[in-house]
């Protein structure tokens, strides 16, 4: 079940061709509900970020249904707020004067729901809703949320635009199912599900009418895609980017990744989009729970335009940049600065100190800053400290030494790199069942079942430190990472990965021969025990490939799959290598783990770029002369380091981060 238009059957479609030539986007965003105490913060900045990613498309036309205050791109026509009357005078207007060829966008940030189904076309007895500014509760007189637009409505405006032989993209920021997952207070995120209860609905459902009941929305019918900010049994979550008081801050979890990938990609799917946005939005994280989904029969069709590729040069004045966190800059990144666009040689050098959400202050390091420049980012900065919520405690049970525990680690300062009681945490510390575990930023605990996010073992000092090795390490992938989204890859400029799975036969604690085949493995499929998998790396670009395989456990523990000690790392054109791997996890089912690979293209007659000493702290590290990518990386995941003790000047050779995300169950399948 998902939100808005279910695609239970699909009708015949016609392929458009490859070009695009009219685009035009209605971008819905609600956060100031009038009737219902429900407000969110990030839909009115929502807004203004898609539609800049959209227009840097190329989109013609971008009308944009908001609170007021939203920041919209020059060019976007705001339209007013987002009623229901609104949104559905906006849909009706879609479909006028587009034709085969055109992409039309419809986009909505805001609160989803249910509602009891009123026409018998769902099983379960619901309909999803959106709920525009001016929804108010549950009306016994209509039978309805009143003012709320059920999901039926949109087939209608939906089949009009198809009809006229445009392409229909549909992007959802909000969620309706009534997961059992539950956050738990403490946790940065704000979810964007309103339950029925908070609508009024009564206990006993009731029965449609004889007039609505049997009156089912046929299938749509054209080439239509429809984007989802998380799957069907999981909430959808907006989170402060630095000052949590501060509403400007606040963005939709899924819209920030997915507007990324759009900028600065230049050609991809739909399909890429998503897969680009859900790979962004787990690799800071591996512990967070929202997982976005697509279908349609355009999903796998070119995405308009080509975005913003390369290098980027973001616009200065004076000292101020204008990018900040959004843009991926950290804390202590250097930049080169420019006096034009265009112009091969920077002027100046500086360095980037406390960015906020789209703006940043620059200290200069060399020459003189133009009054108005261009400046390009030369090297990363070091990811920010582990925030760790104050703990949260569920049941009644006795954690009085747990707390003293933690009391006293953080009297010690300890582990380094870690704040504790942080207002926006990047982990939620929840005590149940007798027990610490560490959730996500949502504070959703055991999203894969009981048990499945990660526990303190005995030695509160040795499981916080290698979270936070692990939470930076994660952070400084995506700082380094260069050439689209996180584990994006466009076809021929780079490694690419095949793996395949034998499922295994767990017999008293040892893996006996496996039960099955080799079969093509996804990550959307479990993994138990005994499990064997097959990595196989195809280096299909021109340039020799140094590459380093880690895996992370649920446990934080940090390992190297390959190179094996002494052996060179480095792929050639052409060449392919085969990692083998079994899984024992009996003791962490189930759980979330994760295959990393790292990729950097070969400097002709220098040693290998080798990343082995990113796993569990080691003395082999980086010495001098080293690239300058391995020094950044063995630093960026060191809690003590600052950009002061970096130790090197200049870019770091560019990286390509593929990752795997494997969820640990148990059998039988």
């Amino acid at each position: 079940m998902k939100c808005l238009i279910p695609l239970v059957a699909l009708g015949a479609f016609t392929l458009p061709s490859p070009g695009w030539s009219e685009v035009r986007a209605l971008l819905i965003g609600v956060g100031d509900y009038q009737y219902l105490d429900v407000d969110l913060r990030g839909p009115v900045n929502d807004v203004g970020l898609m539609a800049r990613a959209l227009m840097a498309r190329g989109a013609d036309r971008v009308t944009v249904l908001a609170d007021p205050g939203a920041r919209l791109p020059d060019g976007a026509m705001p339209a007013g707020v987002a009623t229901r009357a609104a949104v559905l005078e906006g849909l009706s207007a879609l479909a006028d004067g587009v034709g085969p060829g055109d992409t039309v966008i419809f986009y909505f940030s805001g609160h989803g729901s249910q509602a009891p189904d009123m026409n018998g076309d769902k099983a379960v007895g619901y309909d999803e809703i959106l709920l525009p500014a001016d929804a108010r509760g549950w009306s016994g007189a209509i039978g309805a949320v009143e003012d709320a637009i059920v999901e039926d409505e949109f087939q209608p405006f939906f089949q009009a635009i198809l009809d006229t032989g445009a392409k229909l993209v549909a992007i959802l920021d909000a969620c309706c199912a009534a997961t059992g997952f539950r956050a738990v207070t403490g946790g940065g995120g704000v979810d964007r599900f309103v339950p029925p209860s908070v609508l009024g609905l009564p206990e006993e459902q009731p029965q449609g009418s004889e007039e609505a009941t049997g009156h089912i929305a046929p299938p749509l019918t054209g080439d239509f895609a429809f984007l989802y900010s998380s799957q069907p049994d999981e909430r959808s979550f907006e989170y402060p980017l630095g000052d949590k008081s501060n509403p400007a801050n606040w963005f939709g979890h899924f819209t920030r990744s997915l507007s990324n990938v759009l900028t600065e990609v230049p050609e991809l799917t739909w399909a890429q989009a998503l897969a680009g946005a859900m790979d962004g939005m787990q690799a800071g994280n591996p512990i967070a729970v929202q997982t976005p989904d697509g279908e349609g029969t355009a999903l796998e069709s070119p995405v308009f335009g080509t975005g913003r590729a390369g290098a980027r040069r973001v616009l200065t004045e004076g000292l101020a940049l204008q990018a900040g966190l959004l843009s991926g800059f950290a804390d202590g990144a250097v930049f080169d600065v420019f006096a034009d666009a265009m112009m091969p040689d920077p002027v100046a050098q500086a360095v980037l100190r406390a960015p906020g959400a789209d703006s940043g202050k620059l200290d200069l390091l060399a020459g003189d800053m133009p009054s108005k420049g261009y400046a390009r980012q030369v090297q990363p900065g070091l990811p920010s400290p582990f925030r760790l919520s104050s703990p949260v405690v569920r049941d009644g049970a006795d954690y009085a030494p747990i707390l003293g525990e933690l009391a006293a680690l953080a009297a010690a300062g300890l582990p380094e790199g870690v704040v504790w009681n942080a207002a926006e945490p990047d982990a939620v510390i929840v005590l149940s069942d007798g027990k610490l575990a560490l959730t996500g930023p949502d504070g959703v605990l055991d999203p894969l079942g009981p048990g499945s996010s990660p526990r303190m073992d005995k030695e509160p000092a040795a499981f916080f430190d290698r979270a936070t090795r692990a939470h930076r390490l994660r952070r400084a992938l995506v700082l380094a990472e260069t050439g689209g989204p996180v584990g994006f890859t466009l076809p021929g400029s780079g490694l690419s990965q095949i793996i395949e799975r034998q499922q295994g036969a767990p017999t008293d604690g040892k893996c006996d021969e496996p039960s099955a085949g080799v079969e093509a493995f996804s990550p959307v499929q479990p993994v138990t025990d005994c499990d064997r998998l097959w990595l196989s790396l195809t280096n299909d670009s021109k340039t020799a490939q140094d590459v380093t395989v880690l895996y992370i456990d649920r446990d934080f523990h940090i390992s190297v799959l390959w190179p094996d000690p002494g052996l060179s790392n480095r792929i050639g054109f052409g060449e392919t290598r085969e990692i083998g791997m079994v899984i024992r996890a009996a003791d962490r089912l189930p759980g979330q783990e994760e295959i990393i690979v790292l990729a950097v293209p070969a400097r002709p007659g220098s040693p290998s770029t080798v990343l082995s000493a990113l796993a569990d702290p080691s003395a082999a590290r980086a010495g001098p002369g080293a690239p300058a990518l391995q020094i950044y990386l063995e630093a960026a995941a060191d809690p003590a380091a600052t950009y002061r003790n970096l130790g090197f000047t200049g870019a770091p050779a560019p990286l390509k981060v593929t990752r795997t995300r494997l969820n640990l169950v148990s059998a039988p399948r």
